[in-house]
């Protein structure tokens, strides 16, 4: 697993605190924890895996919440969505601006800082206005070609 610095996770949860106050959601036991389960780790987990890791903390909990809370950290900009081709979604805390590499055998999600940043194609700005930039690049990371 992928730890994040305690410091980090840190920062992450009070921004969570912050954007939850200034959008006027509760900060339920649940979101926290959720939140956490994200924030606390570079892996990208999907959300049956956050609901798996989450549940062992709060018995109680259901996929349904998990997903539903999911989707409003999302909507918030705390957390992103990952799309690989294949497989579910992954979710990702690193609100940074980075891109992803996609190990197309054993499905690891790795993040990548591109300096400079990738240029958009000219004329882009003729479609509409670019909000964002997400690059995945795909291939055999170094630990399944040594297999």
């Amino acid at each position: 697993m992928h730890k994040i610095d305690p410091a980090e996770v840190k920062q992450r949860l009070e921004r969570l605190t912050d954007v939850c106050r200034a959008n006027g959601l509760r900060m339920t036991h649940q979101r926290m924890e959720i939140f956490r389960e994200v924030a606390g780790t570079g892996e990208h987990p999907d959300a049956e895996t956050v609901f798996k890791r989450v549940r062992k903390r709060l018995p109680t909990i259901s996929p349904d919440t998990v997903y539903r809370t999911l989707a409003s950290l999302e909507e918030t900009g705390l957390i992103s969505r990952v799309d690989p081709i294949c497989g579910r979604a992954r979710f990702d805390a690193n609100t940074d601006e980075h891109h992803h590499y996609i190990c197309t055998q054993c499905r690891t999600i790795t993040d990548i800082y591109l300096d400079p940043p990738p240029a958009l194609p000219e004329g882009i700005e003729n479609l509409g206005e670019v909000e964002s930039l997400h690059l995945q690049v795909r291939g055999v990371c170094r630990n399944c070609t040594a297999r």
